[in-house]
């Protein structure tokens, strides 16, 4: 069991920056995925970026080069920071586990934060 808390959310202006952070519970947390979702109003959710365990990095091609994924695995945090928003990064951001990256890929199976709103203001 891992529980996610998220933090780091809020109203930015676009062209400017956010940094979102992770805290899990549990003694394993090296042994798990993590990723950053997103979901806007009318639409699915997706993956923004995942990191495993070892600090192999994925991203959505619609935020490389301006989103960064990072973990501590000694203070159990994993971080995003979100670099040159858009409007269209305009989403609740939302935290989750997987067991590995191809579950963290799929999304599905997996441990879920509560979300934290971000708005890019034009």
């Amino acid at each position: 069991q891992v529980q996610l808390v998220e933090s780091g959310g809020g109203l930015v202006q676009a062209g400017g920056s956010l940094r979102l952070s992770c805290a899990a519970s549990g003694r394993t947390f090296i042994s798990y995925a993590m990723g950053w979702f997103r979901q806007a109003p009318g639409k699915e959710r997706e993956l923004v970026a995942g990191i495993t365990g070892g600090g192999s990095t994925n991203y959505a091609d619609s935020v490389k080069g301006r989103f960064t994924i990072s973990r501590d695995n000694a203070k159990n945090t994993v971080a995003l920071q979100m670099n040159s928003l858009k409007p269209e990064d305009t989403a609740v951001y939302y935290c989750a586990a997987g067991v590995n990256i191809l579950t963290l890929n799929r999304g599905r199976n997996l441990y879920w934060g509560q979300g934290t709103q971000v708005t890019v203001s034009s």
